[in-house]
């Protein structure tokens, strides 16, 4: 077979395109490969502290004795970074704090760590750094994220106003965390003697429900292993650890550091010693200083809460703190779009605060009732979480009650309000539904978490209503089923309720609804039961 100079030319052109794309991959391979090592070394160099002139390189980069604390068995560097978070700009001592490691341990890298740049400025010795976390616009991105100012093994958390007496405890510290492997401790922490004794807890966090519940931790022979800390300690972690945690350095420290590690399973475990010595005791000079630090203690650990979605703490003492809504404050949740409230697409349920709210709206509601003479029964899912539950359905958003239409003269706060809302004495907000002929009674002025009345009335033995809404429970029944109406433990009162509540329910929602739980609108938003 001939081929024709034109056939010569066209392989010719094509040989050398093929020719010049591969050289052109070649090259670009290469300058990706010329970035991702630029990018390692960058990321393995110290980088400046925001607001100083100086960075860590000097301090990574200082010859330390293989076998002292920090430096064992790694001949180029120090192995453990101490790191100040907790302190107050009105009065501390991160200079003292400073001085003691350094003067025990010169190796070390010392870092204090600040949301804004502190005022009155730190004093700190040679040796010692300040990280501001807050970012300027003048400065590039690492300069503001503490992974980049810690190029060591391991991290020290520190309190303020903590001495370092035994220049070995440290070394104590690490052989204990190594010995742990790659088990479920991935934090040791010691004591910090003359100021309020640290205690193990056990933390348990359910995201699903906003809630963190503390209680007190058994102690072990050779320590005690819990989840979580209370009161001054100083704790090491793992350098890798500690910054993959989503929030590595929220405040307050012990809250946010435990909250998620919590949830990853992690362990910490509390030494008998060594001890750390507090020189400065009560941390605060002044009355005044410490309700300030209180305080601001408080702010903070709301700020916290919240971000982290946690809307009720339980304290070991049984105490329990409030981060959510109030009567003074919107519900936690918008409008309500087919049937699905937003927090169930994050596969969370009702907000602990709602459901109180919700809880002491409907006892209200219903002493009312019962006072006025004007009978009622839980209606649709209300009833359906007394039957499951005792209670509302855990990702329930409102209460519904059923009432006879004859009775609504009976009660003052119902009879007058074609003319408009009614705000009560309590501050409980009564009003006809723009939605249509029913009643509803919001929690306040501001919270609209409600009750919704229905108002049926009997015709021909059966129980029917002037206004019908979408929902497939929402249907006419046979009066027999209040006849009588039966008492049930509901949300930690006894309310009425259908006399053969499964049948009622079975005939609203249809068989098995009583077993097999699911939310409002599935073809929105399905239930994992395999998680109930």
């Amino acid at each position: 077979m001939r081929i024709s100079l034109c056939q010569g030319l066209l392989t010719g052109a094509i040989i050398l395109n093929l020719l010049i794309l591969y050289y052109v991959s070649r090259a670009q391979q290469q300058m990706m490969e010329k970035r991702k090592e630029l990018g390692r070394g960058t990321r393995r160099s110290a980088l400046p502290a925001s607001g100083l002139g100086g960075g860590l390189g000097a301090l990574v980069g200082a010859g330390v004795e293989p076998g002292v604390v920090g430096g064992e068995g790694h001949g180029r560097g120090p192995r453990v970074t101490v790191l100040l978070r907790e302190f107050e700009n009105f009065e501390n001592y991160v200079g003292d704090v400073a001085t003691s490691f350094l003067h025990q341990r010169p190796e070390l890298p010392f870092l204090a760590v600040a949301d804004t740049s502190p005022y009155p400025p730190l004093v700190l010795p040679e040796g010692a750094r300040l990280l501001v976390l807050s970012p300027s616009p003048d400065q590039p991105p690492q300069a503001h994220r503490p992974e980049f100012h810690v190029q060591t093994e391991f991290v020290l958390l520190v309190p303020d106003g903590v001495e370092l007496e035994q220049p070995r405890a440290i070394e104590r510290l690490i052989r204990e965390l190594e010995g742990e492997g790659g088990g479920p401790v991935r934090l040791v922490a010691a004591p910090v003697l003359a100021r309020s004794a640290v205690q193990c807890l056990h933390l348990r966090v359910n995201l699903r429900e906003w809630t963190a519940t503390y209680s007190p931790a058994a102690s072990g022979s050779s320590g005690s292993v819990c989840t979580a800390l209370q009161g001054d300690a100083v704790v090491l972690i793992r350098t890798e650890d500690l910054f993959n945690l989503s929030v590595p350095l929220g405040r307050p420290l012990f809250s946010s550091l435990f909250v998620q590690t919590a949830l990853r399973g992690w362990k910490v475990k509390l030494l008998e010693s060594p001890c750390f010595s507090a020189n400065h005791r009560p941390l605060f000079s002044s009355a005044h200083n410490q309700w300030k630090a209180d305080t601001r203690l408080k702010e903070a650990t709301g700020k916290l809460m919240r971000s982290f979605g946690l809307k009720r703490l339980l304290q070991p003492d049984g105490r329990e703190q409030w981060f959510g809504c109030s009567k003074e404050t919107p519900r936690c949740f918008g409008t309500v779009q087919d049937d699905t409230p937003d927090y169930l697409y994050l596969d969370r349920w009702t907000p602990p605060c709602c459901l109180r709210a919700l809880r002491e709206t409907t006892k209200y509601v219903i002493n009312i009732l019962e006072t006025s003479g004007v009978r009622y029964w839980l209606e649709g899912g209300t009833l359906l979480g007394a039957v499951r539950h005792q209670d509302i359905i855990p990702w329930d958003y409102d209460v519904d009650l059923g009432i006879y239409l004859e009775d609504i003269p009976n009660c003052d706060h119902l009879k007058n309000l074609d003319s408009g809302s009614l705000v009560d004495a309590n501050g409980y907000v009564w009003e006809r539904a723009v939605e249509g002929d029913f009643y509803r009674v919001q929690y306040s002025e501001a919270n609209h978490l409600h009750v919704d009345l229905w108002p049926f009335y009997p015709r021909n033995g059966v129980m029917t209503k002037d206004t019908w809404t979408e929902h497939k429970q929402d249907v006419e029944f046979p009066e027999h089923f209040l006849q009588p109406l039966v008492p049930m433990s509901f949300a930690g009162i006894s309310a009425y309720g259908p006399n053969n509540h499964r049948a009622f329910l079975e005939l609203k929602f249809g068989e098995g609804v009583v077993e097999n739980p699911q939310y409002p609108n599935p073809a929105k938003k399905r239930l994992d039961r395999s998680k109930l």
